[in-house]
């Protein structure tokens, strides 16, 4: 029963964290396939999943793999931090985890906070500097 769960989970949510992964490794989303780093972060988190899903209990499934991601990726932040040509390219690591966190998965300050390992105003400042730079991108530049 633990696999067909956790079968289940994969499916409803696979592509919504392969995004999330591949915003934050930086990758270009098209063409498909065209994000293998993206593609080994969210399997290495799928995987530690996984290996908890029957103690996992009253978690969130979804908030235990996103956790997942956000530490995978903060331990490997160096091998990211040359963007790769995704919309968040010109992004620190430490920025576009910000981002994503607050932006797209619409956390609270002090989720990402709490998950990123910093202060609520280092990271809320992390934010504020990657939006700056993304509106300061000219357009032609940012695609």
């Amino acid at each position: 029963m633990v696999a067909g769960d956790f079968r289940a989970f994969v499916a409803g949510t696979a592509g919504r964290l392969l995004y999330v992964a591949t915003l934050l490794t930086s990758e270009p989303a098209v063409p498909p396939g065209a994000h293998p780093h993206a593609q080994r972060l969210l399997a290495a988190a799928l995987g530690a999943t996984y290996a908890r899903w029957d103690r996992l209990r009253d978690e969130d499934p979804y908030a235990h793999t996103r956790r997942e991601l956000a530490v995978r990726f903060a331990r490997t932040a160096w091998r990211y931090h040359r963007g790769r040509g995704g919309p968040l390219s010109r992004l620190t690591p430490a920025e576009r985890l910000a981002v994503v966190l607050l932006h797209h998965e619409g956390l609270y300050v002090e989720q990402a906070a709490a998950l990123m390992g910093l202060s609520e105003e280092r990271v809320e400042a992390l934010c504020r500097h990657a939006v700056h730079t993304l509106r300061s991108t000219p357009r032609a530049a940012a695609s």
